[in-house]
């Protein structure tokens, strides 16, 4: 049963790898996968329900972040940030774009993240060489700065709703190893730009918008604050984070009716009230994270996890280069359901004074989370299929893979180990 159920689970695994190539959407993939596990294995509706419990807190903490992140954009507030930039200058712009994508994606997640940027970029650029590289770098910036907070990547979100990882500590140990993994691809590419750009900038109003320049300011400040509350609600009531992000949602939702009420000779096509926003969210994304948590899940249940476990402690029975190899598999695999598994394979174990110092590392905050953390999202850098953001961005500028493979892997390689190593550095000397 065994090898059935890990065979299943690989052709999953490859035929949701090869969804471009295959052309059935990985959500449908995933589905199929999740359930099919389910039937094979032994399980109680006990059993069931636990595991859809602890999926379903991810699930609806997406649904708001994505919602809040989507009526942000649909209102435009993300052009008030990226309709500041006027520099020229190749070099000092490569360097703009990525500190703010840095930013922005440690609050907003990766993917909505590098989007808005090459959107930004192409008003900037016109040459096409020339904005594979900056694409590049918004696809490392992205993924690193996602990595660093709790609410910047799904991955980081995942660990942070099951306690692996707290707010402040993951904030206080990850910002300097992430923000490193940026700096050293940042530093090489900029000697590849050289000159000034010939930006075709158009500052014309949405006639599609009904709101003032001071209600978008509003908007953007209320949205990015909902996300910034989460965490802080959470330290707060010790409530699950969905709950909060449910709350800010409904903050949010009562000030979009209060504004378009008080719009009352406006046409319909203007407004953009939550029900409207809801239409657009990603909910095959959503899919696809409920079929895949539920395999791995079932892979748990039937113990394939805990003797994957067992191998990498035997022959490793080190944190450091376990998490450098789930780094160099999310450039390949997709990060949730490596997480997910890494999440199974090693149970979160509660702080006590008999644990030996290895089992250390796998209390709250322990050494193998956050560099769970850090790895599964930065190492999807390497490559540019590795993530979610890189994924976009090669279709957006269709860059090429071999071209990104040769530029960009071996520097982004280079920042993910400089990261850990100076994580490492940290835990001895801090």
């Amino acid at each position: 049963m065994i090898l059935l159920l890990t065979s299943i689970f690989i052709l999953g695994y490859v035929l949701i790898a090869l969804e471009h190539q295959t052309g059935i959407n990985k959500s449908a993939i995933a589905l199929l996968l999740g359930i099919s596990l389910w039937t094979l294995i032994q399980h109680t509706d006990n059993e069931i329900v636990e595991h859809l419990g602890d999926i379903a807190e991810i699930l609806f903490y997406l649904l708001g972040a994505m919602t809040i992140v989507e009526w942000i954009d649909t209102h435009e507030g993300f052009d008030l940030i990226t309709r500041h930039i006027t520099t020229r200058n190749k070099r000092k712009l490569l360097w703009i774009i990525a500190l703010i994508t840095f930013i922005m994606s440690s609050v907003l997640d990766n993917l909505t993240t590098a989007i808005v940027m090459i959107m930004l970029l192409r008003r900037l650029v016109n040459d096409q060489q020339e904005r594979w590289i900056f694409g590049s770098i918004i696809i490392v910036a992205a993924n690193a700065g996602g990595a660093w907070t709790p609410i910047g990547d799904v991955t980081t979100i995942m660990l942070w709703i099951n306690n692996n990882i707290t707010s402040l500590n993951v904030i206080r140990h990850l910002f300097l190893p992430s923000l490193v993994s940026l700096f050293i691809p940042l530093v090489i590419s900029t000697f590849w730009l050289h000159g000034k750009t010939q930006p075709q900038l158009n500052s014309g109003t949405n006639p599609t918008l009904a709101i003032s320049r001071s209600e978008q300011i509003t908007i953007l400040t209320l949205g990015i604050a909902s996300l910034l509350f989460v965490p802080a609600f959470k330290e707060l009531t010790n409530l699950p984070p969905f709950m909060g992000i449910m709350l800010a949602l409904g903050c949010v939702w009562a000030y979009t009716e209060i504004l378009y009420n008080r719009k009352k000779k406006i046409t319909p096509d203007k407004v953009h009230r939550i029900p409207s926003i809801l239409s657009k969210i990603d909910y095959a994304t959503l899919l696809f994270f409920l079929g895949i948590l539920m395999a791995v899940a079932a892979l748990q249940i039937a113990g394939v996890l805990d003797r994957m476990s067992s191998f990498l402690n035997d022959k490793l029975h080190d944190v450091y280069l376990i998490n450098i190899i789930i780094g160099f598999l999310s450039s390949v695999i997709d990060n949730v359901p490596l997480v997910a598994a890494a999440m199974g394979m090693y149970p979160l174990t509660h702080t006590d004074a008999t644990l030996s110092p290895y089992l250390v590392n796998f209390t709250t905050d322990g050494t193998f989370w956050e560099l769970l953390a850090y790895s599964a999202g930065i190492g999807g850098s390497i490559l540019i299929i590795g993530s979610a953001a890189g994924v976009v961005v090669m279709g957006m500028e269709r860059i090429n893979f071999i071209w990104y493979m040769k530029h960009i892997t071996w520097i982004a390689t280079l920042g993910y180990l400089a990261g850990i190593g100076v994580y490492y550095i940290q835990k001895i000397f801090i």
